[in-house]
């Protein structure tokens, strides 16, 4: 039996690969299920109630009530924590999904993968907090992300949050998922990692053009 522990999948990959390649069963997985999709609901209500991601609520609390704007605040504060809710099911669930058919892996071996994704990126959201407040960073500008370069050759805003959404945790990441499925897949190696990339490349997409309508979408609601 193998015990889904991410912090040491985090340390010691390799040891984790072997072990659960010759595990008859893993268990805990469904409790690291629930708390993964708890902590993001969380630390993204966090986040939001730390004013990251409303600078166009904050530039209208001179032109409305003050109780209005707290009503405001309140909604952006429980949108953001179900939006965390819902990309958590996103990464944990529907992008399991995808490596399944490709792989075709089992299903509970792809999710203990994904666990270990998505732990990795809450804690770039918990990294980013600080930068954001005591910095002013916003996150496709953030020392972790390519971001930063692209700033320095252009001030086109998609680029920069295109590249921005490229970070070392990412990269990180996009190692891991290609070792993860070498080591327990018979796919061939040039397959996994046109598989892994493209998906990759599809999420910095849909990362941009979320935040180009979520600027939308706050401006119009919030002004």
């Amino acid at each position: 039996m193998k015990r889904n522990t991410l912090i040491e999948w985090i340390f010691s990959p390799n040891k984790q690969l072997e072990r659960i390649k010759h595990a008859e069963h893993i268990s805990n997985i469904w409790k690291t299920m629930i708390l993964l999709i708890a902590a993001s609901f969380l630390i993204y209500g966090w986040m939001a109630g730390l004013g990251m991601g409303s600078n166009l609520l904050s530039s209208s609390i001179t032109d409305i009530p003050n109780s209005l704007y707290n009503a405001d605040k309140f909604w952006f504060v429980i949108g953001r924590a179900l939006f965390g809710l819902l990309f958590s099911v996103i990464i944990l669930f529907l992008v399991s999904y995808y490596f399944y058919l490709v792989t075709e892996l089992p299903y509970r071996m792809i999710l203990v993968m994904q666990q270990v994704v998505f732990f990795v990126m809450l804690m770039e959201r918990i990294i980013w907090i600080p930068l954001y407040t005591y910095m002013g960073l916003d996150w496709y500008v953030s020392p972790f992300s390519f971001g930063i370069i692209a700033s320095y050759f252009t001030e086109i805003t998609w680029i920069q949050t295109f590249f921005g959404s490229i970070s070392l945790f990412q990269i990180w990441i996009l190692f891991f998922q290609v070792k993860f499925i070498l080591k327990l897949s018979i796919m061939e190696k040039y397959k996994v990692w046109i598989a892994v990339i493209a998906l990759h490349l599809i999420g910095y997409v849909i990362v941009t053009l979320l935040s180009f309508f979520d600027t939308m979408l706050m401006d119009g609601w919030f002004n």
